[in-house]
Order: structure tokens, then C-alpha cells, then sequence
């Protein structure tokens, strides 16, 4: 089964190697991500699988079986940031189709289908905004996103035409909710809480949503060499101690509610970035992500008092813009006991954790019941082109999740 994976998900990457230096280029709704998807098709059609595509681009590789019971679902997804890693969403979709074959080989017969998802562009790196495939699925997609243009000036709307499919479409990949029983994501934890915790494997409680705001610093510019120190508006100068608050309060209200909260500031613009030009204008981008999502708003509440006080003392007019707020996401406490309770028939042992990065499960989940589960990955690197998972890691991963779905569909019923 190792030899398999590592041969298959070298196959989607397109590659005879896993890591390399340059890593992984396969952003969405490109050439690159649709030659993935093909070979994704290929993999799962040698497993006897019927393969389709929505309107979306999603491929639904399926185990049919008599009789009009929904699916149980597993899957990920197979674009990359820029030189990204290769299992990263691969590692989902490998393992999907390594337990379908697991199953197949010990002649088990579901009483119910079994699909592995394959989404279109679950990577924010475009576009800026993630999980394309799976928000068209669950019939969350905003249609007014086709405007959205990539760094070259391509609208999401002409990179999905340009793939073959119609923007206007999209809104048919949405399936009716009996379609599916429930849907349960693997993927790569991104972190170290697995191996910190001495555990094999994560199961997730929740998925963390960001509040993100955009903060802009209107200062005055002016000569760095005649504007005398007391009558100058510096923008630049009245961010510094922001970004310092930001971090600081991060960690005082993690020690005070006893619950997990990071707070980034992420980006910053100076402008006009002139060696001899007192800043005149800076903006900065914040990410703000817990589960608790009234620990997010106190956070985004201290960045506004703390923007109104430096206004006040430096002269500085400071404006906060919300680009995102979404909730938090939590997962369908039956579903993750029974990825416990696989874990403990495999003889794998299971930390219980929350997920801090996003995922396309996030968007399943408001429909069907949904679980999410974490393999280990090398010193918790991930979107690099370093980022590794152990064949033993994706083994156990196939073997959780073909239990998981022999469970799900021994009687034609989840649990």
C-alpha cells in the first residue's frame, strides 16, 4: 500500500519526486490543476470507479452500489499555492482512493455508495478567496466573485470558462442534501500539535474562521530632511507600536480565556515608499482566527480602541475596513467519535484538536455532517516546497479512513 500511494500521488503532482527544490505551482482553475484532476480520474477509473464532473470542475469519483441511499464522502483537493508542497490536499485525495482499494481488496460490500471529491481551487493564492469548488458544491458561492482577478488581470469567471466550464453554471454543482450521508476530510495537520501531544493522528473539533481587516494609517508626507520631529504625521511611525499591539494582546487574551487566538498582521504598504518622503499613508492586513468566535470579536474590539487611541495622540487618521467575518465552524461531534473510535480499532491514538487553517470541509459541513482528520507532517511545514508526510503517516490514513467508511456503510446507514 505505501509503494501504491507514494506512486499515485506522485502521478497527480505530475512528478517523479515528491520535494523539489521549486516545489509546486497548481493554482486554480489552471491548465496545471486540470492535468492533476485528469490523472486524479485515471487512478480512480483503474479502481473500477465511476468517475464525473459537476459544473464546477469538481470530480466525484464514486463506488455505485444498487439501491438510492446517499454517499458517504471523503476527499480533498489538488492545487497548490505557489511552490507549495505536494500533499497539501493531495494527501486526502490520495488516501481517499488508497482506502477505496483497501476495501476493495478485502471484498467488503458497502450497503451504501462511496465517493472520493476531488475540489477545484481550495487555495486562497489566486484569487483571494478559497475553497471555489467546495462553495459550489454546498451552494455557498457568491456569484458576484467572477469579477475577482488574479495578479494578471484573469477574472475567476475567464480561468473557469477557460477550463472548460461556464462561470454562470457553477450554481448547478450545488447537490440536494439527500445526495450525500456525510462527508469527512484527511489532510495534513500544517502544525506540530500531533507529534507535541506523543499522538499518531488528529481529530478535529472545530475549524478556526478568520475576522480580517484592513487598517489605514492617513498621516501627512513631507521632507524626511526640513519637517521638523514634533510637527510631523507619520504614518509608518504611528503603525509600529499597532503591530507590537497586536501581537501582545494576541497573547494576553490567550493566557486570560484559556483558549487558542492568533492575531497577525500580515501585510503591510507603505506609500510612497521614498527614502527621502515622510510616510504619508500605510495599510496593514490583519488575520484574527480562534474557534471562539466571541474571543475574535474581543480581538477586533481591542484593535479599534487601540486605533482610536493613536489617532487621538499622534494626529494620524486611522480607518478600519472588515473584509472578512465568518464564523467559526464546528464538526459533527458523532462523526469525529467515530474517527476516534477507528483510531481505536487500528490501534492509533487520537489528540483531540481545532483547526486553525481553513479547509473545503468548512463549506461541506453546513450541510452534512462532516468530520476533519489530521495525518502528522514533517516539522509541521506546509505551503513550501519542503512540506513532507511520512508513506507510514498516509498508510495510517488510509486505514482510518477505510474504516471510518466500512462503518459508514455496512448497514446502508452512517454509524
Amino acid at each position: 500500500m505505501k509503494n501504491w500511494l507514494i506512486e499515485q500521488l506522485m502521478r497527480m503532482n505530475l512528478s517523479d519526486v515528491l520535494v523539489r527544490p521549486q516545489g509546486f505551482t497548481r493554482e486554480g482553475y489552471t491548465s496545471e490543476e486540470t492535468e492533476a484532476i485528469e490523472a486524479f480520474k485515471a487512478i480512480a477509473e483503474e479502481l473500477g470507479l465511476e468517475v464525473s464532473e459537476d459544473a464546477a470542475g469538481n470530480a466525484i469519483a464514486r463506488w455505485n452500489v444498487a439501491g438510492g441511499h446517499g454517499a458517504v464522502a471523503t476527499g480533498s483537493h489538488l492545487d497548490t499555492v505557489p511552490n507549495g508542497g505536494a500533499f497539501d490536499g493531495g494527501a486526502g485525495v490520495v488516501c481517499g482512493l488508497g482506502a477505496i482499494k483497501m476495501l476493495k481488496e478485502a471484498d467488503f460490500e458497502p450497503q451504501r455508495p462511496i465517493e472520493v471529491i476531488c475540489f477545484r481551487a481550495e487555495e486562497s493564492s489566486r484569487f483571494g478567496v478559497s475553497t471555489i469548488g467546495s462553495k459550489a458544491m454546498s451552494g455557498s458561492l457568491d456569484p458576484s466573485l467572477g469579477t475577482l482577478e488574479d495578479q494578471y488581470g484573469v477574472t475567476l469567471a475567464q480561468a473557469v470558462e477557460g477550463q472548460g466550464f461556464v462561470w454562470q453554471e457553477m450554481v448547478n454543482a450545488k447537490r440536494p442534501k439527500e445526495q450525500l450521508e456525510c462527508f469527512v476530510e484527511l489532510h495534513i495537520e500544517q502544525g506540530m500539535h500531533i507529534v507535541n501531544h506523543g499522538k499518531d493522528y488528529g481529530v478535529v473539533k472545530g475549524v478556526a474562521c478568520p475576522i480580517r481587516l484592513s487598517v489605514t494609517f492617513n498621516g501627512k508626507a513631507g521632507h524626511t530632511g526640513t519637517t521638523p520631529m514634533d510637527r510631523r504625521q507619520d504614518a509608518l511611525a504611528a503603525a509600529a507600536p499597532f503591530i507590537s499591539f497586536v501581537q501582545e494582546t494576541a497573547l494576553q487574551l490567550n493566557d486570560a480565556y484559556g483558549k487558542s487566538l492568533v492575531a497577525t498582521v500580515s501585510t503591510l504598504t507603505a506609500s510612497p515608499n521614498s527614502m527621502n518622503v515622510i510616510p504619508q499613508t500605510v495599510t496593514a492586513g490583519i488575520d484574527i482566527r480562534s474557534v471562539d468566535d466571541r474571543l475574535k470579536m474581543k480581538m477586533a474590539d481591542a484593535i479599534q480602541n487601540e486605533a482610536k487611541r493613536i489617532e487621538e495622540t499622534t494626529g494620524v487618521a486611522i480607518g478600519i475596513e472588515v473584509l472578512v467575518n465568518n464564523p467559526s465552524v464546528l464538526l459533527d461531534d458523532t462523526i469525529a467519535q467515530q474517527l476516534v473510535e477507528a483510531g481505536d480499532h487500528e490501534a492509533y491514538m487520537a489528540h483531540r484538536m481545532d483547526s486553525g487553517a481553513g479547509h473545503d470541509v468548512m463549506n461541506m459541513a453546513q450541510i452534512w455532517p462532516s468530520g476533519l482528520l489530521f495525518i502528522p507532517c514533517k516539522d509541521g511545514l506546509s505551503h513550501h516546497p519542503d512540506e513532507f508526510a511520512d508513506a507510514d503517516d498516509l498508510k495510517m490514513g488510509v486505514e482510518l479512513l477505510a474504516r471510518f467508511l466500512m462503518e459508514a456503510t455496512a448497514n446502508g446507514r452512517n454509524g
